[in-house]
């Protein structure tokens, strides 16, 4: 018979490795590291969302029918979710552990005039900011290798309901071939389909609102070299060579070149996970 697979020991195998692939691209290990990327970031989310986006009118959708809410965001970035649920949130609250990234949020929070949000350092679940009707989380659980004790906390501090924003890898994605001949499985990183199954662990049977309008843009690499130690950095073999020449051979084969940047096709698209508490 079939064993299942340990949900939660492949959460946390691939959350420490990408949290080691993120430390290994540092500019030194005191750095913030968005320190020189928090720009960058939030122009790459400006081009995500410049299309209609069914969970974006889902959560405010959500807040409308329940005025006066508040809305805790975990990991808010540059203030992408902050800024679009202010004007349906009674007060809405940002944490987030990078100085550079809330420096962009709290310029634009001046720019705009906007009055209801308060910006916080920290990091969830070690830091307590209170409850909040709405808990949110958009791409913010990938390095928490205790996806458990993240998701316990916001279901114990929420007063209405959860919600995630998960990566949905595609299942024919440069990434998935190569983690599969690597790792034996598909998943290059922490994702919904991992999320989705350890919530059903816990006794959680969400909603899923799955990204209606396709999928993210494509990564871009300066060149092939780059786009060759981006892939090894990701899986974990910056000190390994023996699938350079499968890794090669993938790449050479599905990424194209535009201009002076070298493409990779779409590997992902987004999905909302709500579930409603008491």
């Amino acid at each position: 018979m079939e064993q299942l697979t340990n949900w939660s020991k492949l959460w946390k195998e691939l959350s420490k490795i990408q949290n080691n692939a993120f430390a290994r691209k540092k500019q030194n290990q005191e750095d913030d590291f968005w320190k020189h990327k928090a720009k960058d970031f939030d122009k790459m989310v400006d081009r995500r969302w410049a299309k209609p986006d069914s969970s974006r009118d889902f959560l405010i959708k959500k807040l409308k029918a329940n005025p006066g809410s508040t809305l805790l965001d975990i990991g808010a970035g540059t203030g992408k979710w902050s800024l679009l649920v202010s004007s349906s949130a009674s007060r809405v609250t940002a944490l987030e552990p990078s100085l550079a990234m809330q420096d962009v949020l709290k310029k634009k929070v001046k720019e705009q005039g906007i009055t209801n949000i308060d910006i916080v350092t920290g990091s969830w679940p070690e830091d307590d900011v209170g409850r909040h009707d709405y808990i949110l989380a958009s791409h913010s659980i990938y390095g928490v290798a205790d996806f458990s004790a993240f998701i316990e906390k916001m279901s114990a501090t929420a007063d209405k309901a959860c919600i995630l924003l998960l990566r949905v890898p595609f299942a024919d994605s440069v990434m998935a071939i190569a983690a599969q001949k690597v790792w034996g499985q598909p998943y290059d990183s922490p994702n919904f389909q991992i999320a989705y199954n350890l919530l059903l662990g816990m006794n959680i049977y969400p909603d899923v609102v799955m990204e209606a309008d396709g999928s993210w843009p494509p990564w871009t690499n300066a060149s092939f070299d780059e786009a060759f130690g981006e892939i090894k950095n990701r899986l974990g073999l910056f000190e390994r060579n023996e699938y350079d020449s499968f890794l090669t051979d993938l790449l050479m084969k599905n990424l194209t070149h535009e201009k002076e940047t070298v493409v990779w096709p779409s590997g992902n698209r987004s999905a909302l996970v709500y579930w409603e508490v008491g």
